[in-house]
């Protein structure tokens, strides 16, 4: 019981021996410091894949709209795993993704600051929902200009664009396209889209300036960038949880029962001297609500969208080989808190940062994808379109009317008719 100072060192040194007492992780990391709220909505590709002169020319990222979760059922491809030829439900998460517009092209020029911008080449004809991102508020402005000199310039002397094209081939090295969301598409309740540059890789600088000018106007799907089994990249800002104290915010010990003066709290905020409170040591603030970027996340269905181009709505984009029955991705009732998902989607394995409804950024990955995970062969076996709102136990309407019989409603609407 009585040991001295010397031995206690001594204890504390041993390698062997070690105890939470003496040593223990810090709570939290410091790499995501300062942890405050995020300027903007909006995931910002901070860096895109390396470029590859040898390949054609490709886009590089894209954007949707979270929806919602739902579960998969499929066959692990394992071999030599336990669970290798058994079958597996997985958690999986529905990113809406409507066609995006291109309606730029933008060349940077490398210098030995980092990458500066050349100029910049603009559609002829650009939509509504891309100029309401021009204006804090649209309803307000009273001319709504945005855009109009420059393309009355453009018509008045047609080489303008064709000048700074070439300039383009002949400085640039980085070359990117300008697109936006199509968010009329869709069902989040905002009128002004999400603008995005999106890198061209692969080919020189001509091959790459010819690929993305013959884009414009043009809608880019998901399916044109992504493929099924690979592993991409999302990148967004996680939900909000507003100022939280030490517990929540890094996780810290609650202290015993019996402290006084509360016991969410950090039992040592530093010694005397120096007379300040380290920058390392945790403090309440705000939780959420920051840019994040989460990695190899596998796609498992680029899903076609169940409204056709002459508005029918076609319930087929849930089936599978083993699951025949027609449904869409939506869920009975819809996505909660989100509503029905009708133009394509992508279906990624495992959860996803953001809220519903939060634009996404998906990019291709930057890794060369070697692991056995990255590499399985994914068969999709079922997709559950239960209810998220409760205990769902029907999958489509047609299962839930067989079951149910006729209901009272039912023979309400028949004595109206």
């Amino acid at each position: 019981g009585n040991r001295s100072g010397g031995a206690r060192a001594q204890c504390r040194n041993a390698a062997t021996m070690s105890h939470r007492k003496f040593e223990h992780p810090r709570f939290g990391c410091l790499g995501f410091n300062p942890r405050k709220r995020c300027a903007h909505s909006k995931g910002r590709v901070r860096k895109f894949p390396r470029d590859d002169a040898s390949k054609p020319c490709h886009l590089t990222a894209f954007m949707g709209y979270k929806a919602g979760m739902s579960h998969i059922v499929r066959d692990v491809d394992k071999p030599g795993s336990k669970q290798h030829k058994k079958e597996t439900v997985e958690a999986v998460t529905i990113i809406e993704t409507p066609p995006m517009v291109v309606v730029g092209l933008v060349g940077y020029v490398k210098t030995p600051r980092g990458l500066r911008s050349l100029t910049t080449v603009w559609a002829k004809h650009l939509s509504d929902e891309f100029r309401r991102r021009m204006y804090r508020n649209w309803y307000k402005s009273k001319n709504k200009k945005a855009f109009t000199k420059y393309i009355k310039e453009e018509s008045d002397k047609s080489k303008n664009s064709d000048k700074e094209i070439e300039r383009i081939k002949k400085y640039c090295h980085i070359v990117r396209v300008i697109a936006h969301t199509q968010v009329s598409k869709i069902s989040v309740g905002q009128k002004k889209a999400h603008v995005l540059e999106i890198q061209i890789n692969g080919g020189d600088s001509k091959a790459k300036v010819d690929f993305g000018y013959k884009l414009f106007e043009q809608q880019i799907s998901v399916k044109s960038i992504f493929a099924q089994n690979e592993m991409i990249d999302c990148i967004g800002v996680t939900k909000g949880h507003g100022f939280k104290g030490v517990v929540s915010r890094w996780h810290v010990k609650k202290l015993p029962r019996k402290s006084h003066r509360g016991l969410r709290k950090v039992g040592c905020i530093g010694s005397w001297h120096p007379a300040s409170v380290g920058w390392s040591v945790p403090r309440a603030g705000q939780k959420g609500y920051h840019h994040r970027t989460e990695v190899n996340k596998k796609i498992y269905r680029i899903g076609d969208a169940a409204k056709k181009a002459d508005g029918s709505i076609e319930q087929k984009n849930a089936t599978t080989e083993f699951d025949l029955t027609e449904k869409a991705i939506t869920p009975m009732g819809g996505f909660p808190h989100y509503g029905p998902v009708l133009q394509d989607f992508v279906l990624i394995k495992g959860c996803c940062i953001g809220t519903k409804k939060r634009v996404i950024t998906l990019r291709k990955s930057l890794l060369k994808q070697t692991s056995r995970n990255a590499l399985e062969e994914i068969q999709l076996k079922f997709i559950d379109t239960s209810s998220k709102f409760g205990h769902g136990r029907f999958q489509t309407a047609d299962e839930k009317s067989k079951f149910m019989g006729l209901l009272k409603k039912d023979l309400v609407k028949e004595a109206a008719k």
